[in-house]
């Protein structure tokens, strides 16, 4: 009756889209989100804070890897 919820998987333009880990060479903060293919604007969807919250985000996004953008 009281289960885990299930994630929602995030939908995103596959043709002008593709997803990208954002990662701060400052801080080592990490931003997981899509970056658009034709004028490189990023759109932030979630803070990484464990390799958890990594493997969630590429599950929802249906991608086994991410690009790395500095």
């Amino acid at each position: 009756m009281f289960g885990k919820k299930k994630a929602l998987s995030i939908e995103y333009d596959k043709e002008n889209e593709i997803p990208v880990l954002k990662c701060s060479i400052c801080n080592g903060e990490q931003v997981a989100g899509f970056q658009n293919l034709h004028t490189g604007g990023f759109r932030e969807i979630a803070f990484i804070r464990s390799p958890h919250d990594l493997e969630e985000f590429k599950e929802r996004c249906g991608v086994t890897e991410l690009k790395k953008v500095y």
